[in-house]
């Protein structure tokens, strides 16, 4: 594919990082491709999405070089613009980069020569009962020992506003939705409908929403299921709750989740993708649901969940498992599928050339 523009998002605080996005600064040089960084931190303020894009050229590829949190920041990004990201991997236990560092340069060569797959990914949107904010005493304790805070999400303005649906904000999310409380001594009270109807009402820590993507983030964290990110889905997972039902629920794409602060609650922060965006009082809700819009990640080849899956958590390491001292054999399928297996999703034999369809 052409790649006109490619925009930079960096981990500044890892030397490999900043030598990863030298070669990349290289590689464009050498192709007639524009480089720009995006830096979310300048002028000690935070922008918006749309503002650091228009700053950076518009690209129609981001290159994240860090974990899974610079890979976030690059996704947010991306979507905003439809452009591809590239996750450089350089984080210790993450799910979403791809590309080791040492093999930038051949990453961004398969790209330029469309030898690619374009992983499409899930996204959240929200509306709310009123655009959010974040009171300024609470930014100011916030950013002690950190940057300054994202800006408000702005409002939609080409859709419809008012009656039960609420406002519709300008702001996407690849991992989760989560409300939670603010007050250590405090629980913040929700009531969670689910496609339109009361599900139930939770005293907990917090309350989330995740794609499959994150389900592997907060939500495994707080004790929600592992989702393949190939599936379609919203998952719901309290954090915390005091009440017997303590379980997640996953609910179909096209079955909005919306959080009530209940009377009696003290106030709750809303975070997207572990982002502070907002603060709602007692009788405030936010409906979290699946954006129009998709992230399109940039893979090299059939993605291995199940095997970074096992990796990043030593899923072979459990003691009493290897009590007789033989691990599980891996199983690669490197034989055709029998004609009545043959619609089963597996991807190519190691080592075979393939590439997904």
């Amino acid at each position: 594919m052409t790649v006109n523009r490619v925009g930079l998002v960096v981990h500044g605080g890892r030397a490999e990082a900043v030598d990863a996005a030298r070669e990349v600064r290289a590689w464009c040089a050498e192709h007639g491709v524009g480089c720009a960084d995006i830096d979310v931190w300048r002028d000690g303020a935070r922008r918006s999405a749309r503002e650091e894009l228009a700053d950076a050229g518009d690209p129609d590829l981001v290159v994240t070089l860090g974990g899974d949190g610079t890979f976030l920041r690059g996704a947010r990004l991306a979507a905003e613009n439809d452009a591809l990201v590239l996750g450089v991997d350089l984080g210790r236990v993450g799910f979403l980069t791809e590309v080791p560092a040492p093999a930038v340069r051949t990453a961004l060569d398969a790209v330029r020569e469309d030898r690619i797959h374009v992983e499409s990914r899930m996204l959240l949107t929200l509306r709310a009962s009123c655009r959010l904010q974040v009171p300024a005493q609470m930014e100011a304790l916030l950013a002690y020992g950190r940057g300054p805070l994202l800006p408000p999400p702005p409002v939609r303005t080409e859709c419809e506003s008012g009656g039960d649906w609420g406002v519709a904000l300008d702001v996407t999310a690849l991992n989760d939705v989560v409300l939670e409380k603010l007050s250590r001594d405090r629980q913040v009270s929700v009531g969670v409908y689910l496609a339109g109807r009361l599900l139930a009402s939770y005293s907990a820590d917090a309350l989330l929403v995740a794609t499959p993507t994150g389900s592997t983030a907060y939500s495994f964290a707080a004790g929600g299921p592992v989702v393949s990110p190939r599936a379609e889905g919203l998952v719901f997972t309290p954090v915390a709750p005091h009440m017997v039902f303590n379980r997640s629920v996953v609910a179909a794409p096209d079955e909005p989740i919306a959080l009530r602060v209940l009377q009696r609650s003290g106030r709750a922060a809303v975070s997207i993708d572990g982002q502070l965006r907002g603060v709602l009082d007692p009788g405030d809700w936010i409906g979290v649901y699946a954006a129009p819009r998709r992230l399109r990640a940039v893979r090299l080849g059939p993605t291995d969940f199940y095997g970074r899956l096992r990796e990043r958590m030593n899923l072979t390491d459990a003691p009493a498992a290897l009590a007789d001292g033989v691990a599980a054999p891996l199983w690669p399928v490197t034989t055709p599928p029998p004609g009545d297996l043959a619609h089963l999703a597996l991807p190519p034999a190691p080592g075979d050339g393939s590439r997904p369809s």
